[in-house]
């Protein structure tokens, strides 16, 4: 049982250090909200899309988006039209200490939307989600099956919070805003670029 724990961690943190556009967005709204709790729904959101992604891995659901290649382009459509949306968002925000005038336009509901769309429609995730903790997952069963998948869904609720955290650690060193000024331009340019890259799939598959 032991091992099978060690290997779901060490599987989840391999799946979830690299930067993507969910790590960009939660470090970002940690990062521009006044006080850590603003980013709640959002890190909430993006542990609950995982948590699901997760378990549909597990039990095999999301098989359906390796099979059906007209949902996969859906999938790849909507997330490209999301991205363009949410990083031009953040490209016009002005993470001023004094003002955090976008953040407060924002309602912690619209927060979750594009917190869900970012988890969900990011076809990327999804199909390493199924691909890989799927593909691990065969290999247990009954106790260690549920131990396996606890293990991941918790290390990826301890990142998201810890992620945020990150974010507003590196605001509350910033003065003058101007570096989340830079760090929002920045997500919205890699934002961008998972977008066209999304775009390229569907033109040439």
């Amino acid at each position: 049982m032991f091992s099978t724990v060690v290997h779901a961690c060490l599987l989840g943190f391999g799946l979830i250090l690299p930067l993507g556009v969910q790590n960009v967005f939660v470090f970002n709204q940690g990062a521009s909200h006044r006080t850590y709790f603003g980013a709640l729904p959002v890190i909430l959101t993006a542990a609950v899309c995982d948590t699901i992604l997760i378990s549909a891995a597990v039990c095999g659901v999301s098989l359906m988006i390796l099979t059906f290649d007209w949902l996969q382009t859906v999938l790849y459509a909507l997330g490209f039209f999301f991205l363009l949306y949410i990083g031009w968002m953040l490209w016009r925000s002005q993470s001023q200490p004094e003002s955090h005038q976008v953040q407060e336009k924002i309602s912690p509901k619209k927060q979750m939307l594009f917190a869900a769309s970012v988890s969900l429609l990011n076809p990327h995730a999804i199909i390493d989600t199924v691909g890989v903790i799927g593909t691990n997952s065969i290999q247990y069963a009954g106790g260690e099956k549920w131990a396996f998948t606890i293990s991941i869904i918790l290390v990826s609720w301890i990142w998201f919070f810890t992620l945020a955290l990150a974010g507003r650690f590196v605001a509350s060193r910033n003065g003058k805003g101007t570096l989340m000024s830079k760090l929002n331009k920045i997500s919205a340019v890699i934002i961008w670029v998972v977008a066209i890259q999304m775009a390229i799939h569907l033109l040439y598959t």
